[in-house]
């Protein structure tokens, strides 16, 4: 038996010496060491054997204090990172693994190289980045002096009918939902629908808040220039400013709505049993109401901005018209269509975003 000294072994490492010793003074049968063990009988004889020969150091692990089968060599890893820093620093790791294997023959997985570029400061792992921090924007002051429009697709009904998309209208002032309108999808005459019903109920807000969504900012025309949708045209018309937002977050409050209608409504339709979009949009007002009870903020000013609507002008702007512009006359338009731009802009506000109108 090897001479006593320190040895080094693992809780696992130490049961099995148990066990073996057992087996060796015969007080263990080598069959009932091998099931405790969750080895082979003969497995267990080896051990014993070893353990006769070699004392407790015979059981431990061979592998202990060798270099891995998969270890690097030495100096392959300091010439990857100078590399790194010299030519690729401001590369992502998985771009800076494909560039060390095709000019320079060095072949290392990705994460080996996120490993050396986080340990050498030059990757920040994304969840140690700091959070982005936007500059707050302060509610308006008036009741429909801003109103931030947006579609939120969703399976409402869950699965007793198929998704659908939910059009939301909110207050900017007072986080007050003002429409909601069940549609099967998002579009132009979508959303002429709800803002006509909009406008008879509430008047003319000052201004729509939008994301870039076709509906309300259309592509680059043929000659280079960007068009005017329907729903721009006639909100120009109407002389109710339209915005598009830069980000999600800058809309936070309908986005904020959203998640709060995917919670409630969603239950809500659910114990009505409503199944369809006639009896959705029924049942909105009600649900409105409610909302507003609980959510709705009190504005800054007790002025309303809403401004009344002539019936005249409804009818003849709440409508698509087929005005081609770049083309030929009577081409037929794709929806949203483009409108020549007018002389008439509007001067945009710093950080909201982008005007979107004639």
């Amino acid at each position: 038996m090897a001479q006593p000294g320190t040895i080094t072994m693992s809780m696992r490492e130490l049961d099995r010496l148990k066990v073996i010793q057992a087996v060796v003074e015969e007080r263990l049968m080598p069959w009932r060491a091998a099931e405790r063990l969750g080895l082979s009988r003969r497995q267990v004889e080896r051990l014993a054997n070893r353990y006769r020969c070699e004392g407790a150091a015979g059981l431990v692990s061979r592998r202990r204090g060798r270099p891995g089968n998969h270890q690097l060599p030495v100096n392959l890893c300091p010439q990857a990172l100078a590399l790194i820093r010299e030519r690729y620093a401001d590369f992502g790791p998985t771009l800076a693994c494909e560039k060390l294997h095709e000019c320079h023959g060095i072949t290392l997985s990705k994460e080996t190289v996120r490993h050396l570029m986080t340990d050498a400061g030059l990757w920040i792992p994304r969840r140690q980045r700091p959070p982005k921090v936007y500059q707050p924007r302060a509610r308006r002051a008036c009741l429909g002096e801003l109103v931030q429009i947006d579609g939120s697709e969703h399976p409402w009904f869950e699965e007793r009918a198929p998704a659908c998309t939910l059009l939301v209208y909110v207050d900017d002032a007072t986080s007050r939902l003002m429409a909601l309108h069940f549609t099967a999808t998002e579009s132009t005459f979508s959303y002429f629908e709800v803002t006509r019903a909009y406008l008879e109920q509430h008047g003319k807000p000052v201004a729509f808040y939008s994301d870039k969504a076709s509906v309300f900012r259309s592509t680059h025309t043929q000659t280079g220039e960007r068009g005017v949708t329907h729903f721009g045209r006639a909100m120009y018309e109407l002389n109710i400013d339209t915005w598009c937002a830069n980000s999600s977050s800058a809309k936070g409050r309908v986005e904020r709505a959203h998640l709060t209608l995917q919670d409630r409504l969603v239950k809500e339709l659910r114990l009505r049993g409503i199944r369809t979009i006639d009896a959705a949009n029924a049942y909105a007002p009600a649900f409105i109401a409610s909302y507003n009870a609980h959510f709705a903020k009190p504005p800054k000013s007790r002025f309303d901005a809403h401004r009344p609507l002539r019936d005249e002008v409804a009818d003849g702007a709440v409508r698509p018209r087929d005005v081609p512009a770049g083309g030929h006359a009577g081409e037929p338009q794709t929806d949203p269509p483009v409108y020549r731009r007018v002389g008439v802009s509007g001067r945009a506000h710093r950080g909201e975003g982008e005007r979107h109108g004639p």
